[in-house]
């Protein structure tokens, strides 16, 4: 190798799990393993695997050494593992066959196995025992390059910048690891700005792993140069497209996915949904000290990919085709690329309501945010921050700043909390100090400018009129949201007076539109429980009933055993 290797940036996963990560597989588990890879032989130097391009599977050493290194945004290698016999490469992203997030070069004469990754699947699958310690290795491992930020985009801007927060969230919310360099302390940054950047509207600056350069992207583009948007197959014609993956769309994913159906997740945002927003779920069976949305969410993302669904985020879904009979649903993205499927599970949720406020819009990404993640919460340390809403996503919103800002003024429109939150969130809130509950309060006003963001804050009491102004510089906004439904129009599917899908009329299974072949789910739904469990539920249930139709002579499989 030319270029200089350093030691890796510090990772509390790798210094603490090392032996997870990168466990070395005994010789009768590497005889278990030949069945689904192909032998492969590299000379010396050789480069098995390059930051940013398509990797063709997971390399499992069976003699030599494969040194896996990972790029540190200055052009130094960081050494990540040195893989002996025994060794294996790869991390979550190995189970969908994204672009490699590192560099895989031959130290010596190496000899391995290629396992590709519809055959890492199947290995998960058919071998649990051997497949525990290899899916562990790929979590851990993700985490670890999140840590570093090695692999990922490096981030050129200052981290007070709207535009870094909204591409930050972005790539958190999707587990997606980068560096962040801030021009104002490191000079190669200013020198990459200096020469790609040179107006104030051009940053922040990305550099994407295979060199491309973006001007202060949209997160399409982003995830278009970071390999997210890979589709591939495109001529395929899925079991299942699942549209939206929030806890609905995921638990049909992955029950769907692990009984042999061919499944594609399309989400407009991220993983998660609104549910993935949630600083904290404590009333979630099974989690007795809470869980984080964002978690229970990767938890989801990451199995369903285990049992071979495909993931397109982000992207939108602009149009719904309904089939003539006999002929494939085909539904039309919002980069003019069409898929085709059986059948469709409507999961796509709802979007987030916006109060009338002056200038909310403007403010979208520059102070105004409708979630709160540890991104957030560190750009308004010590400060004061307006949240308004009273479900229980608001709660836990406030009960998380107030761990960070030095005040959580909590607006609501009603008398109180009781007709909307839980009781015990309600107590919690009630003995936190630095939370001050405004009832019938409403937000009416917001200054600030593209460049420096939200600089105040005016609401306003809804009996008295009185009216007050803070100098604020983040809102956050639990309103609850309206179903997503635009792009059901071309298709007619019915929905109630509110715009809710209504399924399970006349004939129709339970989860059934009006359309055949096409389901809902989850919060779009008319009817359904707005609750994680109960959005999981369904998205259990509705696997069934698309058996139950792809049974009447729709291109069944049957479901597996």
């Amino acid at each position: 190798m030319t270029s200089q290797v350093v030691e890796p940036a510090h990772s509390p996963t790798l210094d603490a799990r090392r032996a997870q990560m990168f466990p070395v597989l005994e010789p009768e588990e590497l005889e278990r393993m030949r069945r689904f890879g192909a032998p492969r032989r590299y000379a010396d130097g050789a480069r098995v695997l390059e930051t940013g391009k398509p990797r063709p599977g997971m390399f499992v050493v069976l003699s030599g050494v494969l040194r896996i290194t990972g790029r540190d945004g200055h052009g130094h290698d960081m050494l990540v593992a040195d893989l002996p016999a025994g060794g294996f490469s790869g991390e979550v992203g190995q189970l969908s066959g994204r672009r490699s997030l590192v560099d895989g070069v031959a130290l010596g004469e190496l000899e391995a196995l290629l396992v590709e990754p519809d055959q890492l699947r199947a290995l998960l699958v058919a071998e649990a025992d051997l497949g525990e310690k290899l899916m562990r290795a790929l979590i851990l491992r993700r985490v670890g390059l999140i840590e570093t930020g090695a692999g990922g985009p490096v981030l050129i801007g200052s981290p007070s910048s709207p535009d870094v927060a909204r591409l930050r969230s972005f790539l958190a919310r999707n587990a997606f690891p980068y560096l962040l360099f801030d021009p104002a302390s490191d000079a190669d940054a200013h020198a990459l700005i200096e020469r790609y950047a040179p107006r104030p509207e051009d940053l922040p600056l990305v550099a994407c792993p295979d060199g491309t350069m973006l001007r202060n992207p949209a997160e399409s583009e982003l995830a278009r140069c970071i390999g997210m948007l890979d589709l591939g197959g495109e001529e395929a014609i899925y079991d299942v497209v699942v549209v939206g993956a929030g806890p609905a769309g995921l638990a049909t994913a992955v029950y769907a996915a692990s009984e042999g159906l061919s499944v594609l997740v399309v989400d407009a945002r991220a993983f998660g949904g609104q549910a993935g927003a949630s600083a904290r779920i404590e009333n979630y069976l099974g989690f007795p000290t809470g869980i984080s949305g964002q978690a229970l969410a990767g938890r989801a993302y990451t199995q369903a990919q285990k049992f071979g669904a495909r993931m397109l985020i982000p992207t939108e879904v602009v149009r719904l085709d309904c089939k003539r009979e006999g002929d494939p649903i085909e539904l039309t993205l919002s980069d003019a690329r069409s898929v085709r499927s059986r059948t469709v599970v409507i999961a796509s949720g709802a979007r987030y309501r916006r109060p009338d406020c002056h200038n909310l819009q403007a403010m979208e990404g520059r102070g105004v945010w409708y979630w709160a993640s540890p991104i957030e919460a560190k750009m308004c340390a010590g400060q004061e921050v307006v949240l308004v809403g009273g479900g229980n996503s608001a709660g836990q919103g406030a009960v998380f700043l107030s761990g960070h800002a030095s005040k959580v003024w909590m607006l609501v429109r009603g008398a109180g909390l009781a007709a909307s939150m839980s009781k015990y969130l309600i107590d919690r809130i009630a003995q936190i100090p630095n939370i001050e509950l405004r009832t019938r309060t409403e937000i009416v006003g917001l200054s600030g400018a593209r460049e420096t963001g939200v600089e105040s804050v005016r609401w306003r009491h809804r009996d008295t009129g009185r009216e007050e102004t803070r100098a604020i510089r983040n809102v956050f906004l639990f309103l609850g949201a309206d179903p997503t439904i635009e792009w059901l129009k071309g298709c007619d599917v019915a929905h109630d007076d509110k715009g809710f899908v209504t399924t399970g009329v006349g004939e129709c299974l339970p989860l059934e539109t009006s359309v055949p072949g096409v389901f809902a789910i989850g919060d779009v739904r008319a009817g359904s429980v707005k609750r994680v469990g109960g959005a999981i539920g369904e998205g259990a249930a509705v696997v069934a009933q698309i058996h139950a139709f792809m049974a009447r002579g729709n291109g069944a499989r049957a479901p597996a055993a």
